[in-house]
């Protein structure tokens, strides 16, 4: 019996959200992360709350923001 599991081939496999803004915050800060992603979550009084509630519901704005976390972790 074979119980491996296939693994993904996604690169945000395991990653939440959450994990991916605490970095892109961390990272770059509101005001740069606003500067690269031009959306109002990010540049208009930004919380995390708000901007993940934004992200969630919004495909082309999470599209834009997994891109920078892929790109920000090739530096890493």
């Amino acid at each position: 019996m074979n119980t491996n599991k296939p693994i993904s081939n996604d690169p945000l496999h395991g990653i939440t959200l959450a994990e991916i803004l605490e970095v892109l915050i961390a990272t770059y800060g509101w005001e740069e992360l606003g500067s690269r992603i031009k959306i109002n979550c990010f540049t208009n009084n930004p919380t995390r709350k708000s901007s993940l509630k934004f992200l969630r519901k919004t495909p082309w704005a999470r599209e834009k923001v997994e891109r920078l976390f892929l790109r920000t972790q090739k530096f890493n």
